[in-house]
């Protein structure tokens, strides 16, 4: 509580008590005026000091919400942490089934080359070089530990679609045929899978590959005209048309 007023007024009353003077009145009046100064200053620390207070308070609310938010924050983040621990440890596992599946499938990805290796040996001789080289770049491929094993299959099952496709279509070629008298350009003829002819360029001698004997034999000349309009249909030069072409099987030999 404030006594400054109180004493000034007691000051007062005890000034006019007195016998007045001219030295008294004057030591009155600076009384006075100092214990005016005094309370004003005593007022202004008392502002002070409550501007002061209604500051920290102002700190202090603003650092209770700070600290709410912060709270809010770290929950969220421990929220997150634990989905993010909870989904590592998933990828974590798909890795393991990841590695299973590789140790799994290398194996059976080599043998499906080795098995299109041996398909292609026992098939008829045709584009020898280029299905050779498609087999020699997935055997190089296999082994090799910076390609995806996603990227092993997809070549192989494409390897495997080629061969699967030439048993759907025609195909006509220019190559050397290897014969008794060394090498001579013919023109090849491919029946899908089934049937593989040649023809020399000047049309006169024809010949198929024979499945029993595993080598190049000679054809009548009754195969010379079909098997020339074979090759320019296979060339789209001419339109499709029926041709009797001789077949010849593992089991038999036809001419339809």
């Amino acid at each position: 509580m404030n006594t400054y007023p109180h004493r000034l007024l007691a000051a007062v009353s005890l000034l006019l008590s007195l016998p007045l003077s001219a030295a008294s009145l004057d030591a009155a009046l600076e009384e006075s005026q100092r214990l005016a100064e005094e309370a004003k200053a005593s007022q202004e620390r008392i502002e002070a000091l409550d501007d002061a207070g209604r500051a920290m308070l102002n700190e202090y609310r603003a650092a209770i919400r700070q600290a709410e938010a912060l709270k809010g924050y770290n929950a969220q983040m421990r929220e997150m942490t634990a989905a993010q621990s909870k989904e590592l440890a998933g990828y974590r596992q798909q890795l393991d089934d990841i590695e299973r599946t590789r140790q799994a499938v290398a194996p059976q990805m080599q043998r499906m080359v080795e098995v299109l290796g041996e398909f292609v040996a026992a098939d008829l001789p045709f584009l020898p070089e280029e299905r050779g080289d498609r087999l020699a770049q997935l055997q190089e491929l296999l082994p090799q530990p910076d390609v995806s094993m996603a990227e092993k299959y997809r070549r192989t099952l494409e390897a495997y679609q080629i061969e699967s496709d030439y048993g759907r279509t025609l195909e006509a070629w220019r190559g050397e045929l290897q014969a008794e008298g060394g090498l001579r350009s013919v023109e090849f003829f491919r029946l899908g899978r089934v049937m593989l002819y040649y023809q020399t360029l000047d049309g006169h001698e024809s010949g198929w590959w024979s499945p029993q004997a595993r080598r190049w034999e000679v054809l009548d000349g009754s195969a010379r005209r079909p098997l020339a309009q074979a090759i320019a249909i296979a060339r789209q030069q001419q339109t499709p048309a029926y041709l009797r072409l001789p077949v010849k099987t593992l089991a038999r030999e036809a001419k339809p």
